[in-house]
């Protein structure tokens, strides 16, 4: 299976996710991710929570979605709906997903609370795609896919914000 994780600026939450993602799985599933409009280098403070968390950073980087030679079985997006980013359409033929998650690059204060953003936003995705490699992936319909995909987003929407 091809996951293509889209946001934005591809900086922080869908390197995230990629790199997450692609960490945690088995060699037959794959991620990559993507911007509509790249800020063209991975924040900082994302290699750094990366690493910290013991996850390859390697080879990450910042690029469009035009450039792209992928033909992804899914495409899941990471925009934040809350703070009324427009997130990118994916139009070519995949499950599409939406698991709206706050960019912690946008985050103010002191260090710690912007160090906790960016702890929050890779825990929130974490869960996530634990729970979808959980799924039976390769034995799941397009639709089922679709709605197990949804309800992991809705189920850890959720809890995240019981844990705030």
């Amino acid at each position: 299976m091809k996951v293509l994780f889209l946001c934005t600026g591809n900086s922080c939450r869908s390197i995230y996710a990629e790199a997450v993602f692609n960490y945690l799985t088995e060699t037959r599933h794959h991620a990559w991710s993507a911007g509509s409009h790249p800020t063209g280098e991975v924040n900082p403070l994302t290699v750094i929570w990366l690493e910290k968390e013991g996850i390859p950073t390697r080879g990450l980087a910042s690029k469009s979605w035009e450039g792209l030679d992928l033909a992804p079985d899914v495409v899941i997006t990471v925009c934040d709906d809350a703070a009324g980013e427009a997130c990118p359409l994916f139009f070519g033929k995949a499950v599409r997903v939406h698991w709206g998650v706050p960019d912690p690059s946008k985050a103010e204060g002191s260090e710690a609370q912007i160090e906790a953003a960016f702890a929050s936003t890779f825990n929130a995705l974490r869960q996530r795609i634990k729970a979808m490699l959980a799924l039976p992936l390769d034995e799941l319909a397009p639709e089922a896919l679709h709605d197990a995909l949804a309800t992991i987003h809705q189920t850890q929407s959720r809890q995240d914000g019981e844990s705030t």
